[in-house]
Formats: structure tokens, C-alpha cells, sequence
């Protein structure tokens, strides 16, 4: 393996997040907390569980940064995805919904998909580039997304608790910061990550819900497909249940531009 792929930026970043992980968890298990007590007292179902959840939480960050986010390959794979909406017959077709070519890869574009440049990719339902996992997140990683924030969030509160437990009164402050100063760095970084996981979660479930993508819901205006329609209109919102029903229980490619022709016929 060469020295650049080592010292790219997915690699650091993978790596730092590993690191960063177990040391957290190794500061949690050194100190006073209810692990340590447990530990001690030969009592492993709660430690076991920590480090199991611990690991769960890691695989699905490793998955999500490694998986293919939904990638445009070729125009032959477009073509295939796309010929069913194009039998489609609706006197909208030809004004409405305008196949373009990506300017950086040259690649036709299916409606949703974004060329995201750290990745030198078009990526299906792109949702957004996310620099903590070195992947974008779009059509083929999003659940497996939402599924890693939401066992993440749990870890997190979790160890939060486990280093609230390990603070002890000393004598003086000066004591006290000597023998919980890792523990207080890491109590510092779990409320962090806590509250940044937290929000993240609840902002990803509001645009499930609408049908919307990061990108979309930020960039409205600047979106062909988007920008001719009302702001308070979404041609791809089916009702909140239905949108949250599709994205968590069903699976499969979804051809966008005939769920957009069936919704704008339908307002006209």
C-alpha cells in the first residue's frame, strides 16, 4: 500500500475516528465509573453490552464510509434505470423534466443527483458530502446512515451517563482536576459529539419526513427542477408517513423524474 493512500484524508479521518473512539472508551474503564465498579464486582452483562453496542456503532461507520452512496457509472446504467419513465406520456415531459450532463464527469444526470467534487463523483439522490465519514451520503447509503447516527447517539448517551458517574469531590480543585482530567476531556467530547449527533438525527428525520435532501432544502432556489415550482411546494412529497414508510421499509432504485411528472400533472 502506497504512503499516499495512507496519508489520505479518508484514512486519517477513519483512523481518527477509531482512535478517538477506544481511547474514550478506555478512559471510561480506567476511571471510577459505574463500568469500572461493575468490572471489579465481576459483573460483565452492562460492560458487555457497552462494548458491544461500541462495536456495532463502529461496524456501521465503516459501513457507511466505505459503501458506494449510490454512484452514476455510465450512461448505459442511466438508460436502464430510466426507460420506464420515459414510456411514460405526459404533455409535460419535454418542458419540464431536462436530462443534462454533468460538467465535471460528462455523464447524464438522473434527476437528484448531485457531481460531488471530493468524491469526482455524481451520486444518485445525493443528499450531502459528509467530511467525518469521507463519504457522500445519497441513494444507497442514507438509511445505513440514519441507522449509524441513531446506534451512535445511544453510545453517546450512554458514555455520557458513564463519565457522570466517574466524578468524585476531592479535597481541592487542584486534586480533583489531577485525577479526572482525561475523564473530563472525555466527558467534554462525548457532550459535544453528543448534541452534534443529536441534531443531526432530528434534522435528517424532518427532511425524511418532507422528502427533501440536504442539498435540495439548501440550495432550492438554485435547483432547475425545484426553483420553477412554488416554495412551499415539493413535487416529490407523498405524505409524512408514506415518505417515511418508503425510505425505512422499502428499497429499490426510484426513477424520480416519473414520480415529478405525476405530481406536476397532477397540480396542473
Amino acid at each position: 500500500m502506497s504512503i499516499s493512500v495512507l496519508l489520505s484524508s479518508g484514512c486519517l479521518v477513519r483512523t481518527g475516528h477509531t482512535l478517538l473512539t477506544w481511547g474514550v472508551i478506555l478512559v471510561l474503564f480506567l476511571h471510577d465509573t459505574d463500568l469500572y465498579h461493575q468490572e471489579t464486582q465481576w459483573i460483565y452483562v452492562k460492560p458487555l453490552l457497552f462494548v458491544v453496542a461500541v462495536l456495532c456503532s463502529v461496524g456501521l461507520y465503516f459501513a457507511v464510509s466505505l459503501m458506494d452512496p449510490g454512484y452514476v457509472l455510465s450512461d448505459r446504467e442511466e438508460k436502464t434505470f430510466s426507460a420506464p419513465a420515459e414510456q411514460e406520456t405526459s404533455p409535460l415531459t419535454s418542458s419540464t423534466v431536462r436530462s443534462r450532463r454533468c460538467g465535471y464527469c460528462l455523464l447524464k444526470q438522473p434527476m437528484r443527483a448531485r457531481h460531488c467534487k471530493s468524491c469526482n463523483h455524481c451520486v444518485r439522490r445525493f443528499d450531502h458530502h459528509c467530511p467525518w465519514i469521507e463519504n457522500c451520503v445519497g441513494e444507497k447509503n442514507h438509511r445505513v446512515f440514519m441507522l449509524y447516527l441513531t446506534v451512535q447517539l445511544v453510545v453517546l448517551l450512554w458514555a455520557f451517563r458513564l463519565a457522570w458517574s466517574g466524578f468524585h469531590f476531592e479535597a481541592t480543585w487542584i486534586d480533583w482536576l489531577r485525577l479526572n482530567v482525561f475523564l473530563l476531556l472525555a466527558f467534554i467530547l462525548v457532550g459535544i459529539f453528543t448534541a452534534v449527533v443529536g441534531l443531526l438525527l432530528a434534522c435528517h428525520l424532518y427532511l425524511i419526513s418532507c422528502n427533501f435532501t440536504t442539498w435540495e432544502f439548501m440550495s432550492y432556489y438554485r435547483i432547475s427542477y425545484l426553483k420553477q415550482r412554488d416554495s412551499d411546494s415539493n413535487p416529490f412529497d407523498r405524505g409524512t408517513v408514506r415518505n417515511l414508510w418508503n425510505f425505512f421499509c422499502t428499497g429499490g432504485h426510484v426513477i424520480w423524474e416519473r414520480v415529478y411528472l405525476r405530481n406536476t400533472y397532477d397540480a396542473v
